[in-house]
């Protein structure tokens, strides 16, 4: 398992902007098999007092660098590693669209009423305390050179995917226990399965469902959102209602009985 401090010297000699490539970054890489490659990303904090998980299939390019530029602007400021680690985790995760469409997905179910808040986005600002963000693979993963989506290799068969669900997500669940778990997406939903399977949760912990707040996935969400009609939606587009209106219910039901 890969920490700041194993990264530290790394981290604060590391000069980055928004255009940096992965080529640029190349110190960051922790873990390599053929077109499969890891970086390491400062998201090493896990908020202890979290009610809510949320977690996605692994950060992207545009995350890992908000994060890294987020970093350097907290060294800048002169802060502590432990108070930059807390800032660029705030910043960085679920960072761009991402969080736009995510906030639209919450508020869409009712998590903001639930934990008794205006609106989803201060999960994100002034109740950041209420929520832990993470990925099944924490640390980002690229294909040839791109945002892994997911689909190949199989997160769940591949052998270093594999290594990074043991060290990470495990460890992170074993942290927060009796907190709340929203998959982000089938398959983030497809290993929590497995957990629940293996008794690291119980069923009534995952609210799985919920579609990827990817902008690739703007139908499936504009669906889930009552933004679009069922009637609107072609026969042979991957948005499925049936599916999104049974996964919606099954949340909702989930949410009147759990005491968060």
């Amino acid at each position: 398992m890969k920490k700041y401090s194993d990264m530290a010297s790394i981290l604060q000699n590391l000069s980055i902007s928004s255009d940096s490539t992965l080529n640029d970054l190349e110190s960051l890489r922790i873990d390599k098999d053929g077109d499969v490659e890891v970086y390491y990303s400062p998201f090493d904090y896990i908020t202890p007092t979290a009610k809510i998980v949320l977690v996605g299939i692994t950060p992207g390019k545009t995350q890992l660098l908000n994060a890294l530029l987020s970093l350097e602007k907290c060294f800048k400021q002169g802060c502590t590693p432990a108070e930059a680690l807390i800032v660029t985790k705030k910043e960085g995760a679920f960072s761009g669209r991402l969080r736009e469409n995510l906030v639209e997905l919450l508020n869409c179910i009712g998590i903001h009423k639930k934990l008794n808040i205006t609106n989803s986005s201060s999960l994100f600002g002034e109740d950041s305390h209420l929520i832990h963000t993470t990925s099944v693979l924490r640390q980002p993963v690229f294909i040839k050179g791109k945002d892994y989506s997911g689909s190949t290799p199989d997160m769940l068969k591949h052998p270093l995917l594999q290594k990074q669900i043991e060290l990470y997500l495990k460890e992170e669940i074993r942290q927060l226990p009796d907190a709340i778990y929203i998959p982000l997406g089938s398959k983030v939903a497809k290993v929590f399965e497995i957990f629940i399977q293996q008794g690291l949760l119980n069923e009534n912990q995952v609210l799985s469902g919920l579609p990827h707040p990817s902008g690739a996935n703007a139908g499936r969400i504009s669906y889930f959102l009552g933004n679009t009609s069922k009637e609107a939606i072609p026969p042979n587009s991957t948005t499925k209602p049936e599916i999104l209106d049974k996964a919606k219910q099954e949340i909702l039901k989930k949410l009147t009985t759990l005491a968060i």
